[in-house]
């Protein structure tokens, strides 16, 4: 499918578009699409009124699937066999697979998800490393659901009670551990949300997550006090020196779940300690809506899931949920501008820097608003992915990886089979 150039222009602010472009030359390329105009000529081959993709465009997505999962297998013979993790490992490849059988109800995907999961469990990282992404504990929740799914309980039980292990010593930050999704406390968190949604949400209690998030809240209001912010933000987070903005690293990751309903226990503080700190955040956008990568940063370069508006969509959407300030809405909608301009990217294909997982913020806005506009826009992002080396993109360090590669792509092709159930993943609830 064929899809003819097309001149947008963004709000009323066509000249900081131009300003910004000419900086960003070296890291977007032009997006080549129409955008959705309501004619209903430019989705009629994608998918019907009511948000179903069509039967041509199912197949088409189904067919690269995989003809891309073909390609990666052969890819990973020469992967490294050392690496467990959710991020460039054998984690996010069994978390792949584990997706393909919720998509596709295949057993065969399930069998491999099970190869890959036991692969990494063999390597779990010396440095006990405490996230989902980055560490153990994705591969132990992972091993966890496989298991489940293969009724095989001893297993999962074991996996689950290893990552309770890690509990008291998240709360009490031993090592100095961080608060962020990739390396910290979040990120920990995070791996027990996945085993509660995967297996029932009781399975593991509440009390555990609502402690973590308490202890976030604690070293958050701490760092404010030392650098004197309680007044700009009652809570304030770094990682290595640098107070960091984005999903990963930064500030709109932890408050995207500090918001989730039940997480903190005392709903004063959601409201006293996490509302104004997203306030502060968001006085911190960028002309174009986009934001900076860290506090003081001035470049509007990154439009990644993990530095820029791709990442700090989901914040501003679930503060849009909580709080039910219209503004919010009104800066989601922005990001979603501003990676419609700058999100297909050279850096290629993948989740955490790539088209793919700047796709995701058309996917949130579409099941947030309901505007066809933006699973439109998902699904040309789609169209761009399935050409999949033909654009001159960089090929990432882990090609095939989840996170910086192919199995990143081949997640989201999936995903858009269900645009109502997708979510990014690791990362958004």
């Amino acid at each position: 499918m064929a899809f003819p150039a097309g001149r947008h222009v963004l709000f009323d602010v066509t000249q900081i578009y131009r300003t910004v472009l000419r900086e960003m030359d070296t890291r977007a390329l032009k997006n080549p699409y129409h955008d959705y105009d309501g004619n209903p000529a430019l989705t009629r081959e994608l998918f019907d009124s009511h948000g179903r993709l069509t039967p041509e465009f199912s197949q088409r997505l189904c067919c690269k699937i995989h003809e891309l999962l073909s390609v990666m297998e052969n890819g990973l013979k020469s992967a490294d066999p050392r690496d467990c993790t959710s991020y460039t490992g054998w984690a996010g490849i069994a978390l792949l697979y584990l997706h393909l059988h919720d998509v596709f109800k295949e057993a065969a995907f399930l069998q491999r998800a099970r190869e890959y999961i036991e692969r990494s469990l063999m390597c779990l990282t010396r440095r006990h490393d405490v996230t989902f992404l980055c560490g153990d504990t994705g591969p132990l929740a992972v091993a966890a659901v496989v298991y489940h799914r293969l009724q095989r309980a001893p297993e999962t039980d074991e996996c689950i009670n290893r990552l309770l292990q890690l509990h008291q010593a998240v709360v009490k930050g031993s090592g100095n551990l961080p608060n962020e999704l990739l390396y910290g406390r979040v990120g920990y968190l995070y791996a027990l949300v996945f085993v509660n949604q995967q297996l029932g949400q009781d399975r593991i209690p509440l009390q555990y997550i609502q402690q973590i998030s308490e202890a976030v809240l604690v070293t958050g209001e701490e760092l404010s006090r030392r650098l004197r912010m309680q007044n700009h933000s009652p809570l304030m987070y770094e990682w290595y020196g640098e107070q960091y903005i984005g999903a990963a690293h930064g500030l709109a990751g932890i408050y995207y779940y500090l918001m989730q309903p039940g997480f903190v226990s005392v709903q004063e503080y959601v409201h006293r300690l996490v509302k104004p700190s997203v306030d502060h955040v968001c006085r911190l956008k960028f002309a174009t809506g986009n934001y900076p990568p860290c506090v003081g940063d001035e470049r509007d370069l990154l439009v990644h899931w993990c530095h820029g508006s791709p990442g700090v969509i989901y914040m501003l959407l679930q503060a849009y949920r909580t709080f039910g300030v219209q503004q919010y809405l009104f800066d989601a909608m922005q990001c979603g501008e501003v990676v419609w301009h700058f999100g297909l990217l050279k850096k290629g294909y993948g989740l955490c820097h790539g088209a793919a997982g700047n796709a995701y913020t058309f996917l949130a806005l579409y099941r947030q608003t309901q505007d066809p506009k933006h699973l439109y826009r998902a699904c040309v992002f789609a169209d761009w992915c399935m050409n999949y080396g033909k654009h001159g993109c960089r090929t990432p360090d882990t090609p095939f990886s989840l996170f910086e590669g192919m199995a990143g792509t081949i997640y989201f092709l999936a995903d858009l089979l269900q645009p109502a159930k997708a979510r990014f993943p690791a990362f958004e609830l």
